[in-house]
């Protein structure tokens, strides 16, 4: 038999797991300039003898890496082992000495969110071992340290040092969940940005985070795919206040759309996603479903519930998303919705809901107070220019309707314009009582 010919062969170094990058930093390289050796496969002995020319099939290697855990759905769990402390590194790629930090960084919660998308826009590639333009380490850890503006890389087991714990109830777009493992920190740390509740119901929530194969944006469980009960909640103690009401100092990551996008007859993208930034403050228990792109008696009540929550009353206070409402949504500044915030429901006016606000009367409006506008109308002798039975949606008859009560009260010009304000739902409805 032919003795055997042994060849050491040396796996490719460019393996980002922790193993090979713990080789990669206490090993030279090779001669052959192969670089470092996988710790899974060692010093891979190759046999090549005559019995494999003769078509022996050789022993497969083992794969290095864990497999995909059974009870996670495949390309969900992503892999998040994470590096150490390290400098900033600047523009010539070698660590830079930051300069001395009397205080923890002022930011805003808008400036974290900014700049964690930044990342996943640019889908920054994953790795304990390289550095972004800017100057931060491209795994979870390194992620949370860009977006707090850091002065330099933090690791799961020291950005605690940097926050504030909070619970789950309190979390807020800008926080932090954290998870380390002090026994093997390789084994499973991971620390995600906490971008806002999907509904009302707080079991998921959108998630910024760096992990494989680049920085990423996706609706994830709380508190995380696994591991779950063992991530902490931190707030950064660097956050500027917020003066309620007070304009943002950055610009919105949307524009406002326009006022004509919202209110009754609306069906756009823009009350879908003005729905889902109010349930992320907060307002899901408005909605028993949705919310949807169809402007609903939802919308209206969830948007007036977290203008009270600013402060605001009045005009500022009509259920409609103007400007300044927008951009705190779309910047997540400003008071989040809290119990005893949303409006409160209108009196009674002699068995008739209270007057529900203009909203409810205008071209396009489809709701109950419509139809109970047209029944009372019709009631009390003003129906003359309807031509079909009680409808809830607002039409140029019920404006006549409405126009024609108002002059019998004697009033003109812009008084008598056919929209019904609270004067007119009150003589409207008080002219029903026995005398009235």
């Amino acid at each position: 038999m032919p003795t055997p010919v042994f060849e050491e062969f040396d796996p490719a170094s460019d393996c980002d797991c922790p193993g090979c990058v713990h080789w990669r930093r206490v090993l030279p390289h090779s001669a052959t300039g192969h670089g470092s050796r996988h710790p899974a496969a060692q010093r891979v002995l190759v046999v090549a003898a005559a019995a494999l020319a003769a078509g022996q099939a050789a022993p497969a290697l083992a794969t290095p890496h864990a497999a995909q855990r059974p009870d996670v759905p495949p390309g969900e769990e992503p892999a998040s082992p994470q590096g150490g402390r390290d400098p900033l590194h600047g523009p010539a790629g070698g660590p830079t000495k930051p300069a001395p930090v009397a205080k923890v960084p002022t930011t805003t919660r808008a400036e974290i969110i900014r700049r964690a998308k930044k990342w996943v826009a640019a889908k920054v590639p994953y790795s304990m071992s390289r550095f972004w333009s800017d100057g931060y380490r491209q795994d979870c850890s390194g992620f949370v340290s860009m977006a707090w503006k850091l002065p330099g890389n933090e690791w799961t087991g020291s950005l605690h040092q940097y926050g504030v714990r909070v619970s789950k109830d309190d979390l807020l777009p800008g926080d932090i969940l954290l998870f380390h493992n002090p026994e093997n920190p390789q084994n499973g740390s991971h620390v995600v940005i906490f971008g806002g509740w999907t509904d009302y119901t707080h079991t998921s929530y959108i998630a910024y985070e760096s992990t494989r194969p680049h920085a990423r944006k996706k609706a994830t469980p709380y508190a995380y795919w696994n591991n779950s009960d063992r991530y902490l909640a931190y707030r950064y103690k660097g956050l500027a206040a917020v003066t309620a009401g007070a304009k943002s100092s950055a610009p919105a990551a949307r524009p406002y759309p326009g006022a004509a996008y919202f209110g009754p007859g609306a069906n756009n993208k823009h009350v879908a996603e003005l729905g889902r930034m109010l349930v992320a403050r907060g307002a899901g228990q408005f909605y028993a479903s949705g919310p949807g792109p169809r402007w609903t008696d939802a919308d209206r009540r969830a948007t007036q519930a977290f203008q009270r929550a600013q402060g605001w009353t009045g005009d500022d206070a009509d259920g409609l998303p103007g400007p300044r409402t927008w951009t705190l949504l779309v910047t997540a500044e400003g008071k989040d919705i809290t119990t005893g915030t949303a409006a409160p429901a209108a009196p009674a006016s002699h068995g008739v809901p209270g007057y529900p606000g203009r909203a409810m009367f205008r071209p396009g409006a489809d709701n109950e107070y419509v139809t109970q506008l047209r029944r009372q109308l019709v009631q009390k002798g003003f129906g003359t220019h309807y031509t079909t039975g009680p409808d809830p949606r607002w039409s140029e008859a019920d404006r006549r309707g409405v126009e024609a009560f108002q002059r019998s009260q004697g009033w003109r010009g812009g008084a008598a314009d056919g929209y019904p304000g609270p004067e007119t739902w009150r003589r409207l409805f008080a002219l029903h009582l026995p005398g009235g």
